[in-house]
């Protein structure tokens, strides 16, 4: 299984699913491509901490659609796809996920993109959303007043 993450193209994996993917082989200043046992595709141009992180919808699209052909390269190989981009680089799932519509059956999707590509199969999901509120548990709340 190969562990396909979104990455930044300095390939400074300090973050979110790049960091785990360094425990599948993936290579410290590599921001693309095949990487022991993982993918990377950048959806930012460097760490989102640092100004002018961000990269252009097409250059988005062309790495995707560059991971899609290397998949269909691939068919021996199974792509475990993380909602790449729509964590730390701040993408919107509605964005991204769709753009993985062309990929191979050999590409298992996040859990979270299945009403995005209801025709793909899906794997899980990498991490999980947490919400913390700072409300007491027996705080007197008016509900339709919270926001997420």
């Amino acid at each position: 299984m190969i562990f396909v993450f979104g990455s930044n193209e300095l390939g400074r994996h300090g973050g979110g699913a790049a960091k785990a993917a360094m425990s599948h082989g993936a290579r410290y200043g590599q921001g693309f491509g095949p990487q022991g046992d993982s993918f990377g595709i950048p959806t930012c141009a460097k760490p989102t901490n640092e100004p002018d992180s961000t990269i252009s919808p097409d250059k988005l699209r062309y790495y995707i659609y560059t991971f899609i052909l290397y998949a269909k390269m691939n068919p021996q190989e199974t792509f475990q796809v993380t909602r790449i981009g729509c964590g730390l680089a701040g993408w919107a799932d509605a964005v991204v996920a769709p753009l993985f519509a062309e990929a191979p059956a050999n590409c298992l999707i996040d859990e979270a993109w299945k009403p995005f590509l209801p025709n793909h199969k899906t794997w899980g999901t990498y991490g999980a959303i947490v919400l913390v509120s700072t409300v007491p548990v027996d705080a007197d709340v008016d509900s339709n007043k919270l926001l997420l």
